[in-house]
């Protein structure tokens, strides 16, 4: 598994390591690890390659003067722009000795405009941003905003140190984001000792870039020795609920999903969580919807149209929420679904409706078969009595909460979708793209997380597969060159599919409980 862990996890091995090292040791590695990165960006021969190391007064300062000095021996040609600061630490300090005696190139720090003026008339092959790390705990405003704001409008390549000036490593957000703060927006970053939370999730993955991870030889004697409960989510974590079929079965084996919703004008979601459902693998799909007039869906004619008066919810794993509404009639069919004890999936509306009811509060949180709730930020934000800003602030600390509070598998959507159990575990997804930004998305994933939950997948496993394949699918799509922009919903159905078929194929044997 791999796993992230906090600013204070990766404080505390720091000082451990270094209470142990020779004093500049755990820098030294860090330049020199950075710099193995730093020349798959570099174009050969590295004597015509130019390079910007922007070098702050911490020691994420000094792990840029190490690389700086790492790239000079190596014969580039490195310019340094040192922002200095009040007090520097001995392992800076040898660190600013180095690489002064090579062959660095320092550019004086002068008012902003000139020191703009100069790196924007270079062509640069690599920028190197070293100005803050994990330590920073205010907004980058002033000068330093106008710098930033410059560097990330060229055109080369940004390789952070740590973590990207400005980014909250725990939180993902940009430090004082509300006060005008800033980040960069880095094309990679290779981070120290241990992978970071923040690099992961809400701003962490427009900034982070692709993300590289140097223990420098902490691993063993000291990061291994914490327990972390934060881990990226990848097929290994759901991999033993992936089971290749059996010939001596029937649509019975599969389960039966009843998708719940589509009021009048909102239909089409049902009809997306209902195909997404039945792409996914579940035996029998209904769609119960609250709009009398679906009575059946001519791209998908194996979908069962019902009416909520008479289908048997007992009969079905429940998707509750897709174009429901938040009429009266909705609340109380709701109301009525939550009484049976069968696997449900709580999403859009559904969460709506349970956010204004404590007595709905009250029946989700106390259900025994497994739940899972899928809100977006602004319905977690309902769902908890509390700000929008205040749930994205720690969206980590949003969906331990409410998985707490329900009882229920939460999967907080967004970049960096999180997943959190009860009193467990907390998964940050690394799938997905900005084509996941359209109407309809949360509907497909409701779909099968629910075909999942329907063919027999312990829920924390459905959860993280459904996350997993929704956005896996998302970015099979624009590698094909469908999307970003103009991807739709209804395209990201039989990618999953796919996915699904290929992950099964791969199970080693038939491990269904029938031939045990």
């Amino acid at each position: 598994m791999h796993s992230l862990y906090t600013i204070d996890n990766v404080l505390a091995v720091e000082r451990a390591a270094a209470a142990d090292l020779p004093v500049a040791t755990l820098m030294q590695r860090a330049g020199l690890e950075a710099a193995k990165v730093a020349l798959n960006y570099l174009a050969l021969p590295l004597t015509q390659a130019k390079v910007l190391v922007l070098a702050g007064p911490g020691n994420n300062g000094g792990d840029a003067l190490e690389l700086a000095y790492q790239l000079a021996q190596r014969g580039t040609q490195v310019t340094l722009l040192h922002y200095p600061g009040m007090k520097e630490s001995p392992e800076f300090t040898l660190a600013m000795a180095r690489a002064r005696h090579s062959a660095v190139h320092f550019m004086a720090m002068s008012n902003v405009q000139d020191v703009i003026f100069r790196i924007t008339s270079i062509t640069w092959d690599l920028i190197i941003d070293g100005l803050f790390g994990i330590g920073l705990t205010r907004p980058i405003t002033g000068d330093l905003k106008v710098l930033i704001n410059a560097i990330n409008a060229l055109p080369a390549p940004i390789l952070a140190l740590d973590v990207p000036s400005g980014l909250d490593a725990d939180t993902g957000n940009i430090v004082g984001i509300e006060q005008g703060g800033v980040a960069i927006r880095a094309t990679a970053t290779i981070t120290f000792i241990a992978d970071k939370v923040g690099l992961h999730t809400l701003y962490g993955r427009d900034c982070a870039g692709k993300v590289y991870v140097a223990d420098l030889e902490t691993g063993d004697l000291y990061i291994n020795q914490l327990a972390s409960r934060i881990f990226l989510n990848s097929v290994d974590l759901f991999q033993s609920s992936l089971q290749q079929r059996l010939h001596h079965t029937n649509k019975g084996t599969y389960g039966n999903v009843a998708i719940v919703g589509g009021a009048p004008g909102m239909v089409g979601a049902v009809l997306l969580a209902g195909r997404a459902a039945l792409h996914s693998g579940a035996g029998r799909v209904f769609v119960v919807s609250l709009d009398e007039t679906l009575t059946y869906d001519g791209n998908e004619p194996e979908l069962m149209c019902r009416s909520p008066d008479t289908f048997d919810f007992s009969s079905a794993t429940l998707v509750v929420g897709p174009g429901l509404g938040l009429s009266s009639e909705a609340h109380a069919l709701l109301a009525r679904v939550l009484e049976f004890d069968t696997p449900m999936l709580l999403d859009a509306d559904a969460l709506n409706l349970i956010a204004q009811d404590q007595g709905l509060q009250q029946k989700v949180a106390q259900r025994i078969s497994p739940t899972l709730m899928t809100p977006h930020p602004l319905e977690a934000a309902r769902l908890l009595g509390c700000s929008l800003q205040e749930v994205q602030s720690d969206r980590l600390r949003s969906a331990r909460t409410l998985s707490d509070q329900y009882q229920a598998y939460l999967i907080l959507k967004g970049t960096g979708t999180v997943i959190a159990s009860p009193n467990s575990d907390v998964i940050i997804n690394p799938t997905g793209n900005p084509g996941l930004a359209t109407a309809g998305t949360g509907d497909v994933l409701a779909g099968v997380g629910g075909a999942l939950l329907a063919q027999g997948w312990f829920a924390r496993d459905a959860a993280l597969a459904a996350v997993w394949l929704h956005g896996k699918a998302a970015d099979v799509l624009v590698e094909q060159g469908v999307g970003p922009i103009g991807l739709t919903a209804s395209e990201l159905i039989l990618p999953v599919r796919t996915l699904l078929n290929s992950l099964t194929s791969e199970v080693d044997g038939i491990t269904s409980h029938l031939c045990s």
